[in-house]
């Protein structure tokens, strides 16, 4: 069967519920940022550990990334999502019983298998369910469920107690366990499936028995580098800034639980709007143009550890780097659109494999915390973002314009 060929109302439906994944694994994900001072006081480790925590799950994601990157272009997509949504709730769910460090690292990675597959398989799937010029804007409202469920997570958090945070985790980790069978229904059977576009001629197999092989081929091989390094600077720079916000918030400015949680749920509002705005600006004028968002989104990280200590202030600084940051929403349709449609999950990993630069930023930051404090730690997100604009400004471009497509 054609994509073209299934009806829109289900393809739609098919998006949905690809979102509604997306949404819970944002929760599980961001769940290590911002709950992370209420962990370290719960089990009473240091600012390092805390921040090890990070590369534990960061680490395991590395891990899932490629191993079931490949086995959702080998084993069918549609199949390795339940997988990985019934493995990601019971992974979270586990942060319930914690009660070490040796214990929570464990958790933690466990926890980063299963989430390191979620972008590939469902970047795999949607792409190959709708057309070229509207996979931006796609990418977006995928991006909003994200950045939402972090929103949610930041209103939850500012309405329970602190000594009451693991009730944040059953919130998260239930619903995708028992929405996971819902796969094999709301989705096609992408085993079966020609992408959107495509054709049986160009629709092949990899012929390695590892298609991440494939992607270090001489055609592809500086691509795949100059990807993994893009986002490995974007994850340092993640980490950086928004892994220790919520401490900064606590320590440095000395704010309330419920002022943090209020300047979270900002930031990542102006994510989700971010993320509309870029990526229509991706459908209309490109992929690599979206790399100013991330000078921008730089300077705004300048602004919000050096502004004074007034909340309305640090709510403008914190929406501007959210809505800035957000110009990487057009990543997912990128990478796919950069390697052949076999090589979509696959390709996809390369997503992950930043984490595996990321991997060391709370050690660094860590560090550099406790010697020189949290401010100057979290000045190298600036220099990190403006770094992975550069090396997105010489990847190549995929965006097909309309009239180009119409020529001989």
């Amino acid at each position: 069967m054609r994509a073209e060929d299934i009806p829109l109302f289900r393809r739609v439906a098919a998006f949905v519920f690809l979102m509604t994944a997306d949404f819970f694994y944002g929760w599980a994900w961001n769940t290590v940022d911002v709950l992370r001072p209420f962990i370290r006081d719960d089990l009473s480790i240091t600012l390092t550990q805390s921040g090890s925590l990070y590369s534990a799950q960061s680490a395991g994601a590395l891990v899932g990334a490629v191993v079931l990157g490949q086995l959702g272009d080998r084993m069918g997509r549609r199949n390795m999502l339940f997988v990985i949504m019934l493995g990601y709730g019971c992974s979270l769910l586990a942060g319930v019983a914690v009660e070490t460090y040796a214990q929570v690292l464990l958790q933690r990675f466990s926890l980063g298998v299963f989430m390191g597959g979620v972008f590939p398989i469902v970047v795999g799937i949607y792409v190959g369910l709708f057309a070229q010029g509207i996979r931006g804007r796609l990418a977006a409202l995928y991006n909003g469920t994200f950045n939402g469920s972090a929103v949610m997570l930041g209103i939850a958090l500012s309405s329970v107690a602190a000594d009451n945070w693991r009730l944040l985790l059953w919130a998260g980790a239930l619903p995708p366990v028992v929405l996971a069978g819902l796969a094999f229904v709301m989705l096609p059977n992408d085993r079966n499936l020609l992408p959107f576009g495509s054709t049986e001629v160009t629709v092949r197999s990899s012929r390695y028995r590892l298609p991440v092989a494939e992607l270090f081929e001489p055609a592809y091989r500086r691509r795949t580098i100059l990807l993994a390094l893009m986002i490995g600077l974007n994850f340092f720079g993640s980490q950086a800034f928004l892994g220790w916000v919520t401490t900064y918030l606590r320590d440095v400015r000395h704010l309330a639980d419920g002022t943090i949680g209020t300047l979270v749920a900002w930031q990542f509002t102006a994510s989700i709007a971010g993320g509309f705005f870029w990526g229509w600006y991706a459908d209309r004028y490109g992929r690599r143009r979206n790399a100013i968002g991330f000078v921008l989104g730089s300077m705004a990280i300048i602004g919000y550890l050096t502004l004074p200590d007034a909340s309305s202030l640090l709510v403008f600084a914190g929406a501007a780097f959210g809505f800035m940051i957000a110009s990487s929403v057009i990543w997912g349709p990128w990478i796919a659109e950069l390697y052949p449609p076999h090589l979509r999950s696959t390709a996809a990993s390369i997503f992950n494999w930043g984490r595996l630069i990321s991997f060391f930023a709370p050690l660094i930051t860590g560090a550099i915390a406790e010697t020189f404090g949290l401010t100057i730690a979290m000045m190298l997100a600036a220099i990190a973002f403006t770094c992975a604009a550069g090396v997105w400004c010489i990847l190549p471009e995929t965006l097909v314009r309309s009239k180009e497509a119409v020529k001989p």
